[in-house]
C-alpha cells in the first residue's frame, strides 16, 4: 500500500474551486508561452548553427536563471503581495516576447543574441515558479494538495502538447516571428486572469521581513531539514539525467527520416501526452505505489525510454518511446514535488520551493551542458546512452536516501503553546541578538532519550531562523540541562512565534514530557549588549 497520506479526492477535485481554476488557467497560459518560446528558440538555433552544443545550450540558457535567481525570487514571493508579483512576471515575459518578435521580423537574431534573450525569458520563469508554488497550498485543503500538484503537472504537460503544436503550425505556415508575437498576446491573457484574483492580506502585528534576512532564513530552513535535503538531491539527480533527452531532441528530430519542424513538434507532443495521461491517473496509482517506488521506477523507465527514442530509426517507434518518457517524467517529478511541499510550512514555502526549483533547474542546466558537450565530442546516441546509464547507477549509490511518505509532519500554522511575557525594559525592534535559555530538570535515567528529542529541537529552532543553538548539562546537579538559542534581533524573536506549526507544538509537548520539576521549565530572554573596551 502507499506510504503517502490518503488521497481520496478525485484528480480533478481542485478545479471545482473557482480561485484555483482561474489561477490554474493563468498558469496553463503562462506555460504555453514558455513552451512556444523554447520550441521556437531551439528550432531557430538549428538554423543559425550546426553545433549540437549550441542547440543544447538553448535549454541551459532557459533554465539557468532559475538556478541563479531562485532564492531571491522565492524571498520576494514570501514577503510581498503575491498577486502583484505573479502578475509582474507576465509583463516581463511579454516584453521579451515583443523584443524577440521584432528582431525576428527584422532578421536580426544571431545565435548569441538568441541565447541572451532565451536567458532573459528564463528570468521570467525564475520569478514566476516560486510564487505559484507557494499559492497552491493556500487555495486547496491539505488532502487535495497531491491532486492539485498533479493538475499543475497536467498544465505543464498540456502546455508541452499545446505549445509545440501552436509553435510548429506557426513556424510552418507563417514563420518563427509569429510564435513570439502570439507569446506576447498569451502573456497579456495570463496577466488579466491573475489580476482578477482577490487576495486577503496577511494579518500580522509585525513588520514585513527584510529581503536579505528572508533569504538567509529560507536557506537555513532548507539546510536544517533532512527530508527536504534528500528531496533536493533526488530532483537534481533526476533532471541531470533526464534533461539529455529534451536538450538534444531537436537534433534527434533532424536525424529521423524526413525529420523537420513537424517531427520535433510531434515528439514533444508525444512526451506531453504521455505526461498528461500519467498525471490524470496519479491519484489512483498513488494508492498502490509508494513515493520511493515512483521515484526509483520513474528514473529507470525514463532512462530506458530515452535510449529507445534516440535509437528509433523512424517516427513510429520514437513517438511511443517519447510518450513513455513523459509518463515516467511526470510520475517522478510529481512525487518529488509533493514530498517538497509537505516538508515546508507556509511561512517559508515560496523560498523552499524556489530552492527546490533551483535544484531542479541546476540539474537540468548542468545536464544539458554536459550531455550537449558529450554529443558534440562523440555522437548524440552516445550522449543519451551515457545519461541513461548514469540514472540507475546513481540510484544504486544513493538508495538509502528515500523521500519518505510515512508520517509527514503536520505543518499547519498553529498558535504557540507559550506566549512570551512582555519585556519590562524598553527594547528596540532591531536590538539584538536575543539569547533565550530554557532550564529543564529530567530523570537522569532518561538522558539518552531526552538528548534525541533535543536533537530534533535543535533542527526545529534552526529551521525557524535561530542563529545558533546549544544544550548544556549542569556539573553540580544530575538531570539539570540548559538549552539556549540565539535570534538575530528582538523582532526576529517575536516573528518566530508566528512560525509555529502543529508539528512544533507536538515537539514541544515531547520535550516537556521529560521535565520533572514542580513548575514549567524556566525560560529567560537576554538582549545582547555592545561593550567597547580599550587597550593600552
Amino acid at each position: 500500500m502507499s506510504n503517502d497520506p490518503v488521497t481520496d479526492p478525485s484528480a480533478l477535485a481542485p478545479l471545482h474551486r473557482p480561485v484555483f481554476r482561474m489561477l490554474w488557467l493563468a498558469w496553463l497560459a503562462a506555460n504555453v508561452t514558455m513552451w512556444m518560446n523554447d520550441v521556437a528558440s531551439a528550432w531557430l538555433m538549428t538554423s543559425l548553427t550546426e553545433s549540437a552544443f549550441m542547440v543544447a545550450m538553448v535549454q541551459a540558457a532557459s533554465t539557468l536563471p532559475v538556478f541563479m535567481l531562485g532564492l531571491p525570487s522565492g524571498a520576494m514571493a514570501d514577503i510581498v503581495d503575491r498577486r502583484r508579483y505573479f502578475a509582474s512576471t507576465q509583463i516581463w515575459v511579454g516584453c521579451i516576447a515583443v523584443l524577440l518578435a521584432a528582431l525576428s521580423f527584422l532578421d536580426a537574431l544571431t545565435a548569441p543574441v538568441l541565447l541572451g534573450l532565451t536567458f532573459a525569458n528564463g528570468i521570467g520563469m525564475a520569478m514566476r515558479w516560486p510564487v505559484f508554488a507557494a499559492i497552491v497550498p493556500d487555495l486547496v485543503p491539505r488532502q487535495e494538495l497531491p491532486p492539485a500538484l498533479a493538475l499543475n503537472g497536467i498544465a505543464m504537460n498540456m502546455s508541452r502538447v499545446i505549445g509545440p503544436i501552436i509553435a510548429g503550425a506557426l513556424i510552418a505556415s507563417a514563420g518563427i516571428a509569429y510564435v513570439f508575437l502570439v507569446n506576447a498576446v498569451m502573456s497579456i491573457v495570463a496577466f488579466a486572469l491573475i489580476m482578477r484574483w482577490r487576495t486577503e492580506p496577511k494579518i500580522s502585528a509585525l513588520p514585513g521581513e527584510r529581503f536579505f534576512a528572508a533569504m538567509r532564513v529560507g536557506l537555513q530552513h532548507v539546510v536544517q531539514s533532512p527530508r527536504l535535503r534528500v528531496v533536493l538531491m533526488r530532483i537534481f539527480l533526476f533532471f541531470f539525467q533526464a534533461t539529455s533527452l529534451t536538450a538534444l531532441l531537436p537534433v534527434i528530430a533532424r536525424r529521423i527520416e524526413n525529420g523537420g519542424p513537424g517531427t520535433f513538434t510531434v515528439l514533444l507532443a508525444a512526451m506531453g501526452f504521455g505526461a498528461l495521461l500519467m498525471a490524470l491517473n496519479l491519484t489512483r496509482l498513488r494508492r498502490h505505489v509508494d513515493r520511493n517506488t515512483m521515484v526509483y521506477g520513474g528514473t529507470c523507465v525514463h532512462a530506458a525510454a530515452s535510449v529507445a527514442a534516440v535509437l528509433s530509426p523512424n517516427l513510429w517507434l520514437a513517438v511511443p518511446a517519447m510518450a513513455v518518457a513523459g509518463m515516467a517524467w511526470i510520475g517522478t517529478a510529481n512525487s518529488l514535488t509533493v514530498a517538497a511541499q509537505l516538508a515546508l510550512p507556509n511561512w517559508v514555502r515560496a523560498r523552499g520551493m524556489s530552492i527546490y526549483q533551483m535544484a531542479l533547474m541546476g540539474g537540468s542546466a548542468s545536464g544539458a551542458a554536459l550531455w550537449g558537450y558529450l554529443a558534440s565530442m562523440t555522437s548524440v546516441p552516445t550522449s543519451i546512452l551515457a545519461a541513461a546509464a548514469a540514472g540507475p547507477i546513481v540510484l544504486l549509490l544513493t538508495k538509502r536516501h528515500g523521500v519518505g511518505g510515512i508520517g509527514d509532519d503536520d505543518l499547519t500554522p498553529a498558535a504557540p503553546a507559550f506566549i512570551a511575557p512582555p519585556p519590562v525594559i524598553e527594547i528596540d525592534a532591531n536590538e539584538g541578538p536575543v539569547m533565550v535559555t530554557v532550564e529543564y530538570l529530567i530523570d537522569p535515567a532518561k538522558s539518552g532519550e531526552f538528548r534525541e528529542v533535543m536533537q530534533e529541537t535543535r533542527l526545529a529552532r534552526l529551521r525557524q531562523g535561530a542563529l545558533s543553538w546549544g544544550l548544556f548539562r549542569d556539573t553540580t546537579h544530575a538531570g539539570r540541562y540548559i538549552e539556549y538559542f540565539l535570534d538575530e534581533n528582538w523582532i526576529e524573536h517575536q516573528r518566530r512565534l508566528e512560525r509555529f506549526t502543529a508539528a512544533d507544538i507536538g515537539l514541544r509537548n515531547r520535550r516537556l514530557a521529560f521535565h520533572i520539576g514542580k513548575d514549567a521549565p524556566r525560560t529567560t530572554r537576554y538582549i545582547g549588549e555592545s561593550v567597547q573596551g580599550s587597550t593600552r
